[in-house]
């Protein structure tokens, strides 16, 4: 079973990660409001990115990890910016 990372711009801008085996019913869920409490406070969002594994633990383990990144580095993977994104890596 194929899962799946995703990335939601909400309402105020900010950015929503998530991780899950079903995108479609996960989205369903943040729509109805009973996604997560954040989502649930910063209706409407856009999913902006996804990023498929092959096991969910794999995807839970990128979810986790975008959570850590600055918001400047989840934009520059959503739009695709990989020399920006190299660029914000960089230690300083």
């Amino acid at each position: 079973m194929k899962a799946v990372t995703y990335i939601l711009r909400c309402s105020n801008g900010q950015y929503y990660v998530g991780s899950t085996e079903n995108l479609e019913e996960r989205m369903k869920l943040h729509n109805s409001g009973k996604g997560g409490q954040f989502t649930s406070r910063h209706l409407p969002f856009e999913l902006v990115y996804t990023e498929e594994f092959d096991s969910y633990a794999e995807a839970f383990r990128r979810e986790r990890q975008l959570h850590g990144w600055s918001h400047a580095k989840k934009e520059a993977l959503i739009n695709g910016d990989m020399d920006k994104l190299r660029q914000l890596c960089k230690c300083k």
